[in-house]
Order: C-alpha cells, then sequence, then structure tokens
C-alpha cells in the first residue's frame, strides 16, 4: 500500500486553498505583513520627498547660492532623505511584486521597473546638488571667476530640475499611475474605487509633464500642480489604506506562491 492512498486529513482551518497544482504557504500573517510594510514605505515616500523639496529652496532658488554663504547642512539634509525616498520606492516596488505577479507577471515586473528608473533620476539629481555643495564648499570667497561659479551652479541646478520633471514629473504616472492602478484595479486588492485615482491620475502626471517638456504649461505652475492632485491622493490613500487594513480579500492575496508554482494568469483567469 503506498502512502498516497491512505486516508488524508482535512485542511486546518485559515489554511491557503490551491487554485491548481502547485505548492503554497498560508498566506494570513504574512499577506498582513507584506501589506504592512508596503503601506508603511508608501507613507515614508511622503514624508521624505516633501521636507526634501522644502530643504532644496535655497539651492534652487537661490542664483548666487554656488558664491554665497551657509545652507549647505539643509541640502545635505535634504539629500539624505531623498536617499530615504530611493529605499522607500524600490522597496514598496519589491514587497507588492510577489503578490502582483500573480495577476499580471509581465505588468508587475514592469511596475518594478519604472520605481527604479524612477529612483535613477532622483538619484542623478541628489548628485548635482551635491556638486554644487561641493563647489560652494570649496571655492566660495576664493577670489574665483565668480561668473563662472554660478554658472555652473545653474547648470546643475538645471540637471536637478529635469531629473525631477521626468522622474516623479512622468515615470511616477506610468508606474505608480498607470502600471500600479490597473493591478490594483483588477486584483480587487485594494477598493477599485481607490485604483481608479491611478488610472486617471497617472495620465495626468504624463501630460503634465509632457507639456511642461514643451513648454505648453510652466513647470510648478498651477496646472501642473493641479494634474498631480489625483496621483498625491491614490499613492498616500493606498499606503494609509495598506497599514490600517491591508489587501482586501481576493483569489489573488489568498496565498504566496513558492517559486515555480504557476502565476493568475494560469490559475485565476484559467
Amino acid at each position: 500500500m503506498s502512502l498516497s492512498s491512505l486516508p488524508q486529513p482535512p485542511p486546518k482551518p485559515g489554511a491557503a486553498q490551491h487554485f491548481s497544482s502547485g505548492l503554497h504557504l498560508p498566506a494570513g500573517r504574512s499577506q498582513r505583513r507584506t501589506a504592512l510594510i508596503a503601506g508603511v514605505l508608501f507613507v515614508i515616500t511622503f514624508v521624505t520627498s516633501i521636507p526634501a523639496l522644502l530643504l532644496y529652496q535655497p539651492v534652487l532658488n537661490h542664483v548666487g547660492y554656488i558664491t554665497g554663504g551657509g545652507g549647505d547642512t539643509q541640502v545635505l539634509l535634504g539629500a539624505f532623505l531623498e536617499l530615504l525616498l530611493i529605499v522607500a520606492n524600490i522597496g514598496s516596488a519589491v514587497v507588492l511584486f510577489p503578490i502582483l505577479k500573480r495577476q499580471h507577471e509581465a505588468l508587475a515586473l514592469g511596475y518594478v521597473t519604472a520605481r527604479i528608473i524612477e529612483c535613477v533620476f532622483i538619484a542623478v539629481g541628489i548628485l548635482s546638488l551635491l556638486a554644487v555643495v561641493t563647489l560652494h564648499q570649496d571655492l566660495a570667497g576664493t577670489g574665483g571667476n565668480q561668473d563662472a561659479l554660478i554658472t555652473i551652479g545653474r547648470s546643475l541646478v538645471a540637471i536637478k530640475d529635469w531629473t525631477f520633471l521626468l522622474g516623479p514629473g512622468f515615470v511616477v504616472g506610468i508606474g505608480n499611475g498607470l502600471i500600479l492602478g490597473y493591478l490594483m484595479y483588477r486584483s480587487g486588492l485594494v477598493p477599485r474605487r481607490m485604483a481608479v485615482l491611478g488610472l486617471v491620475g497617472g495620465p495626468l502626471i504624463c501630460i503634465s509633464g509632457t507639456a511642461v517638456l514643451f513648454g505648453v504649461i510652466s513647470e510648478g505652475g498651477a496646472a501642473q500642480f493641479i494634474a498631480t492632485i489625483p496621483e498625491f491622493v491614490w499613492e498616500l490613500s493606498l499606503g494609509i489604506y495598506l497599514i490600517v487594513n491591508g489587501f482586501k480579500p481576493t483569489p489573488i492575496a489568498e496565498c504566496i506562491n513558492v517559486p515555480g508554482t504557476p502565476s493568475a494568469d494560469d490559475t485565476v483567469h484559467a
């Protein structure tokens, strides 16, 4: 008699159910922990990015910063906050990937990629402002060519402005808006009305960023600000919802795949 012919005990209550053949791990606490971590990371992106932008104001808005005095510590603190922002951005995508890939693995990978590209732009912007700080510390007040220093400083600040436009001002609309909004909408992991904010806000971010690129609207103007509101509300509400409520009960959230098991495209939509 083989072991497979012996009667099998009924599954324990709360154990994850199989969609098809393959090994799954119990969801419960693991899913709640994943949602909590993702939510906290989304909130951290707001806690770091907004203060960082405020701390950068002396170098962004004062043409003669590089030849003047003071303000370096403030800019360095802003750079540190943006480093934390990079960690939170990539971390949120990596944490969500194992669950989102059950809905659509290619799009889930695209979301992680979009987050990484966004962070590359942010990192380039950080480097440009750190270069301004270095020049300010080394050359300000040395009697060098002040006009040349101001020109270099303005060029580095212009790089920061462009990285902000192309990263948070465009790529975010594709990643956090369209891709994440679509995956959350289709999977039902969060209320679909909430996910619609991402589907609406994402294109608005991309359109406003493109309009700024071609000079149709001014960067940081009222039109661009209004266009960012749905995306802002989407990301903030997503973070808070995941912290407070976790994922909604759906087939996608019932279990976590062990590597090598079918994706959602092979199971849920079969």
